[in-house]
């Protein structure tokens, strides 16, 4: 319960009708969940837009209204706030009732098109393993210390978002580690936080379905570093040309990692198997069970950004070498047989190629690699011939398949994938939409010594078909597969 005025603090006011003189006791966006004396923020949405729902929200309870344009007679026994931006107020409202949670910890935001995840859980690990009460949001979970949440987005709407941080503070958490992705920047679902930290990872082809254009998409993950405020820090990978970009107008302390140059924070990869590799990271030795390039990188940013908060190299450096990947990246699953199944979430044509090429330079002799790869429906239709492409000119077998189809006709999306394959490669291309025979074929013309990638849903336990989820989980998959093998 709050009132209204001090849900405001912040907020840019064009005008208000009605008395603010009233509590309200809760925030919503979505008029199907407004209670009596809720206060109903219309936000214009990618696919509707609140001004639409305000009658109902009104008939559900709603005694306070938010909104960009006011109706034509509006109801005189309710406040109504007129802003030039509801979707950042909306942020800073959902901050302001939950008491700005974000302030009374540090909280750390990941953003860039692959490596979120990876270096978001991997920092939450570090401060849990250092002796500090931690949370995390994430695309595969959401965690108050070592409570498990379930996460339906990459990043939470701002309600939810202020609710799981306050309950954070009263639980005692010292960190925070967030995912930022592009939609949440781009709708300011993060208004009115407060970062201690923001870490950028690389930019490559993703969401133009959404975005329509790179220099959106860039905009938007620029937009989360703009925001930042003098006595943040900005850690950017520079072996990613947008690394400086993101820079650029950043009030916050500026500091860089690289895997192939000269940086703040540097690191080499010493030696590498698929058990894991050695790095050299600010000039100390390392044994990690992480492999490939990207996650140097990644380990790398979780290195730099735990000293910046505070931990000591010695320290660090100990739980770097016990960490484990995150659910479904470069897991290696193997068979009694010597067969090597990897399992990663890798969903865009820069990730695909970072795995591929990772496997390639540990898969020795003749061993082959076999990638089963597929590419999800209602999604950037650009990149399904380019995955396809880099899959087939990396590996030596490739059977294309089924992602998470949505509501499009998989074999539709398998056409767009084929469409890629130049003649020369489609002999060595195999087309099969049911996933699970996919797998089951891949790893049935495997061999000893082979390497067998199943790309694109990593952690995930459903497949979604014509709009239903049913379980499957690729690891699952495998595994039973590579029982007979």
């Amino acid at each position: 319960m709050m009132k209204i005025d001090e849900i405001l603090t912040g907020i840019e006011i064009v005008s208000v009708k009605g008395t603010k003189n009233r509590i309200i006791s809760g925030i919503e966006f979505d008029s199907r969940k407004v209670k009596k004396n809720s206060l109903f923020v219309a936000v214009k949405g990618y696919k509707s837009d609140g001004h639409d729902f305000i009658d109902s929200s009104i008939a559900a309870g709603a005694s306070a209204i938010i909104c960009e344009i006011l109706p034509e007679k509006p109801d005189k026994n309710i406040c109504w706030i007129k802003t030039t931006d509801s979707a950042k107020a909306l942020g800073l409202a959902a901050s302001n009732f939950f008491g700005n949670p974000s302030y009374s910890l540090k909280l750390v935001g990941v953003t860039g098109t692959n490596g979120k995840t990876t270096i978001a859980t991997l920092l939450y690990r570090m401060f849990l393993r250092l002796g500090y009460k931690s949370g995390l949001f994430s695309t595969v979970c959401n965690y108050i210390n070592e409570k498990e949440l379930e996460a339906t987005h990459t990043t939470p709407d701002p309600v939810q978002l202020n609710l799981l941080l306050s309950r954070m503070v009263e639980e005692g958490c010292d960190f925070a580690f967030m995912e930022v992705s592009s939609h949440s920047a781009d709708q300011k679902r993060i208004a009115g936080l407060k970062f201690v930290g923001g870490i950028f990872t690389n930019l490559t082809h993703d969401h133009l379905d959404y975005h329509k254009t790179f220099d959106n998409y860039m905009t938007a993950k620029k937009s989360f570093f703009d925001s930042l405020p003098p006595d943040s820090f900005a850690l950017v990978n520079i072996d990613d040309r947008n690394g400086r970009v993101m820079l650029q107008n950043c009030q916050a302390r500026h500091y860089t990692f690289s895997v192939r140059g000269m940086a703040d924070y540097r690191c080499n990869i010493i030696e590498q198997g698929f058990e894991g590799m050695g790095l050299k990271i600010q000039g100390e030795e390392v044994w990690t069970r992480f492999i490939g390039g990207f996650n140097a990188s990644n380990l790398l940013a979780v290195y730099a950004a735990s000293e910046l908060l505070g931990a000591s190299k010695k320290e660090i450096l100990t739980v770097l070498s016990d960490l484990h990947p995150v659910s479904g990246r470069l897991e290696v699953i193997k068979s009694a047989g010597g067969i090597s199944g990897i399992v990663d979430y890798a969903h865009t044509p820069d990730a695909l190629l970072n795995v591929i090429d990772t496997i390639n330079k540990i898969r020795e002799g003749d061993a082959q690699l076999i990638t089963v790869v597929g590419a999800g429906g209602d999604r950037d239709r650009t990149k399904r011939p380019k995955m396809a492409v880099i899959s087939a000119e990396g590996s030596t077998k490739v059977i294309l398949t089924s992602d998470n189809p949505r509501t499009e006709d998989p074999e539709k999306i398998l056409d767009e994938m084929e469409a890629g394959i130049t003649p020369d490669l489609k002999r060595k291309t195999l087309r099969i939409s049911d996933r699970h025979e996919a797998i089951k074929t891949a790893v049935m013309i495997a061999n000893k010594g082979d390497v067998i990638l199943i790309a694109g849903k990593g952690h995930e336990t459903y497949q979604e078909i014509m709009g239903v989820k049913h379980h499957f989980d690729d690891r699952e998959e495998l595994k039973n597969a590579l029982l007979f093998k």
